[in-house]
């Protein structure tokens, strides 16, 4: 095709975009800002970081490129986005201008080869991949190359999870370097993110090859979002803002997000809406697939109020109209709490952001900082269990002979994947011999950059100055300034009131007590591996029943009662009146309930006979008196404890297997209490104090089961989770 003239170019990326955009007058225009990056990608062929606010038009960008680059004869666009699913919209808008895409991801390998031969054929315009194929060894070693060679145009959409600086990063991207390394010379790149401060965007342009070129453009645009009106709300409790956001709810404008900390907290807020009359739906990692998707068309077609979401509802979510957004309990990061808000606003000129900060904030900030890289001792003894395998051990394989719960350990691979140390290959993972590092003073660096992070979100919830302005500095957005429009800027637009009866409803339920433990029944697989005969169905006659709690530590009802007695700190002591007083209606509702011993209990069981209690090194005194109380309440004898062996080891918070592994050997069964036991005439009360795996429970029950148990029915005071 003969070169035409950037003028030529630009009026023809001008009708592209009509096209994409449904714009029938073909009156539809790029901005400038728009061009710049097409041109450099098009007639220039040169890499591109672009870092522009959400809403700006990235999907514009790279979809123009590619048809004008498609019209030179460049082979497809290649889309590397960890947003497949979230993409449907921009696809159909891409068809409309003739564009056709095809996507590989893991539920269609078998159509793999087909569109491998469409794209041979030039029949695929784009090809969407997700990052975790990059990996996947069939694509890596048969298609990546194959693709490499063929892609006229690499975008990277949401380029900051390339950089473990910034607030989302994958690995997976790191594997980015090899297909660039492989792309032939004058192939363009695009990288794209709205989320990144000066250091993540850096660290991208240098990992992307962006950085090393002399004639590398990076277009960074003003990250002020004129539709939002950014607010903190400050409010005594969690009962406070649940039942001010019921009385509000329908205030905010059209339908929008309630964020929320942990999964525990989207269930209880979407159940407490739901009380009180507001259409609302759940949306968290626990969601299944059909619900997110028929969810997120509900809220797309306003028909529901609001999703009550977690992080899981994150990058990529489209809905030009959506309202408001609201963060029940503030995200350890600015640059993430930027990004969420960022849903909200795109096509309407005003939306309403809030933030309701929560005291149990910080301790949630604190849990998920403790899955960070782990230690180079963990490290080493991986890489180590790797090198004297005889075969590849896939992750099952691995995880019992490691102290790594097995989405920690997946990540850690896939870092030293890239790192060289460890490849993936069929049947799973395999030591390459080569030398590696671990970079401690980086991941030190990084652990400061998330506590810094934790103070400016504080600093942002008590600042008197703009809001907005303190986010984009965040940022290091050099344009910040007042935006006008905050609560600190323009005046509060809504008061802390909440109604009584709000108030009083919200009480009630946070005050409700009880949580299902369910009991483990398999055992973890690999436990031959590390020298325990274990395998398979725990016996029936083994296992405990189900159990209960008084609540879980990540809730904001109980979990706020909670959190400080099993704080690091806290001291030991006898349980506090309220919390034993909660227990004993817990006791009671599990009676009367489905599997309860009270008389027409559906299911009924035989009531229990006696109360046992778990040996505890830390909080003995709690988990005694709990005991007693228990006993004493229900006119039941307190038959004896578990008591831990000389055999016991540290107890390991990593995965199933090894804390197994700890516990071997670790509890017994008294003679005095199996004695007891042989006596008995029913089901024991198993008392502790908190659960997080079940193991503990589990093994401490197939103890007692063993010595004579009829039954074991757990009870504890908070699960984690």
């Amino acid at each position: 095709m003969e070169h035409t003239s950037n003028t030529d170019l630009r009026t023809a990326a001008d009708a592209v975009l009509a096209r994409l955009v449904g714009d029938a007058s073909g009156e539809a225009r790029l901005r400038e800002d728009q061009w710049r990056a097409i041109e450099a990608l098009v007639a220039d062929k040169r890499r591109a970081l672009v870092v522009q606010r959400t809403g700006w038009g990235k999907s514009a960008v790279y979809f123009v490129a590619t048809s004008l680059l498609r019209a030179q004869g460049s082979g497809p666009t290649v889309i590397v986005s960890p947003l497949l699913a979230l993409m449907r919209n921009q696809v159909e808008a891409a068809a409309r201008a003739g564009i056709h895409a095809r996507t590989i991801n893991s539920s269609n390998s078998e159509e793999w080869d087909a569109i491998q031969a469409e794209i041979t054929a030039g029949d695929v315009d784009v090809l969407l991949v997700s990052p975790e194929r990059l990996n996947n060894p069939d694509f890596r070693d048969q298609v990546l190359p194959r693709l490499s060679a063929a892609t006229g145009l690499l975008v990277v959409d949401e380029a900051h999870c390339i950089s473990d600086w910034g607030h989302d990063f994958r690995p997976d991207y790191r594997r980015l370097r090899t297909m660039l390394a492989d792309l032939p010379d004058g192939v363009p790149v695009l990288a794209t993110t709205a989320t990144a401060n000066a250091r993540v965007t850096a660290d991208v342009a240098e990992q992307l090859g962006t950085g090393g070129s002399s004639d590398a453009l990076v277009l960074r645009g003003p990250l002020d979002r004129e539709s939002l009106s950014l607010s903190v709300l400050r409010l005594p409790d969690a009962a406070h803002r649940m039942a001010w956001l019921a009385d509000h709810l329908d205030e905010l404008p059209g339908s929008g997000i309630v964020y929320t900390l942990t999964v525990a907290a989207a269930e209880e807020v979407t159940a407490f809406l739901r009380q009180r009359g507001h259409t609302v739906a759940s949306y968290t990692g626990r969601t299944e697939n059909a619900e997110r998707q028929q969810a997120e068309e509900d809220l797309l077609a306003n028909k529901v109020k609001a999703l009550v979401a977690t992080s899981a509802l994150g990058m990529g979510f489209d809905k030009p109209d959506l309202g408001f957004v609201v963060h029940l309990g503030s995200p350890s990061s600015p640059i993430s709490y930027y990004q969420q808000v960022g849903r909200a606003g795109r096509g309407v000129r005003h939306a309403e952001v809030l933030l309701l900060p929560g005291k149990e904030d910080e301790a949630i900030w604190e849990y998920f900082a403790s899955l960070a890289f782990p230690s180079e001792d963990l490290v080493r003894r991986t890489l180590d269990v790797l090198a004297h395998a005889e075969r590849p051990l896939s992750l099952p394989a691995l995880e019992p002979l490691v102290e790594l719960r097995r989405s920690r350990l997946e990540t850690m691979l896939k870092v030293l994947d890239v790192d060289g140390a460890v490849k993936r290959v069929k049947g799973g993972w395999i030591a390459t011999g080569q030398p590696w590092t671990y970079d401690a003073e980086r991941y030190a660096w990084v652990a400061r950059q998330r506590k810094a992070e934790q103070q400016a979100m504080r600093e942002y919830a008590a600042s008197t100055e703009c809001r907005m302005e303190f986010l984009q500095r965040q940022l290091d957005d050099e344009g910040a300034k007042p935006c006008g429009r905050c609560d600190n800027c323009a005046g509060a637009r809504y008061t802390a009131e909440a109604s009584a009866t709000a108030l009083e409803a919200a009480r009630v339920d946070l005050g409700r007590a009880g949580v299902e433990v369910e009991p483990r029944r398999m055992w973890p697989t690999g436990l031959p591996a590390i020298g325990m005969d274990l395998k398979g169905r725990i016996p029936a006659g083994e296992q405990a029943a189900q159990g209960r709690a008084l609540g879980r530590l990540s809730d904001i009802g109980w979990g706020n009662r909670l959190r400080p007695m099993f704080a690091p700190q806290a001291p030991d002591g006898p349980v506090p009146d309220d919390v034993a007083k909660a227990v004993v209606g817990v006791l009671a509702d599990w009676a009367k309930g489905p599997g309860g011993w009270a008389p027409g209990a559906a299911d009924a069981q035989a009531r229990p006979v006696g109360v046992v209690t778990l040996a505890s090194r830390s909080r003995p005194r709690l988990i005694h008196s709990l005991g007693a109380r228990i006993a004493e309440v229900g006119r039941l004898p307190l038959l004896g404890e578990v008591s831990y062996t000389g055999e016991a080891h540290p107890a390991s918070r990593s995965n199933s297997a090894q804390r197994l592994k700890a516990l071997d050997g670790a509890l017994a069964v008294p003679a005095d209490l199996a004695a007891a036991l042989a006596q008995a005439r029913g089901p024991v009360l198993l008392v502790d104090d908190y659960t997080e795996t079940g193991w503990t429970l589990a093994v401490a029950a197939r103890l007692l089961r063993r010595a004579g148990a009829q039954g074991v029915l757990p009870l504890v005071l908070a699960v984690q989770g």
